[in-house]
């Protein structure tokens, strides 16, 4: 009785965005002898890059502009990235609340900002 289908894109879209989070959360979690905020960069740039590779090849089936579309991508991850810093500086660095539980957290955030710049921004068709 759903009157909105999720398209098949958006959850490809999640899929893979899923595969780049588990990534960066996995290699933040490993890098625990390295300040919260440097793991973040390090780890947010390897799901950030899995993420792009993946969104090009299999969902949005692109083939041109592929330069230009990854340096959307990266402005649109640099922004997710800020967010992700100023909440874990909120959450962490202000509150003291735990770092793991704090950058679970900050991906929800983030997942629904990007998906939403990079549809309309890094991935459009152009004619």
């Amino acid at each position: 009785m759903n009157n909105f289908p999720v398209p098949k894109q958006f959850l490809l879209y999640c899929l893979i965005g899923l595969s780049g989070t588990l990534l960066d959360f996995t290699i933040f979690s490993q890098l625990k002898h390295l300040n919260y905020q440097l793991a973040n960069v390090i780890s947010y740039a390897s799901g950030t890059l899995l993420s792009f590779i993946l969104n090009v090849r299999f969902n949005f089936r692109v083939t041109d502009k592929i330069p230009m579309r990854l340096v959307r991508f990266l402005g649109v991850a640099f922004l997710g990235l800020t967010a992700s810093a100023l909440l874990l500086r909120l959450f962490v660095g202000a509150w003291g609340f735990d770092r793991n539980y704090s950058k679970a957290a900050t991906l929800v955030v983030v997942v629904f900002l990007q998906y939403n710049l990079n549809r309309r921004f890094s991935f459009r068709k152009y004619e």
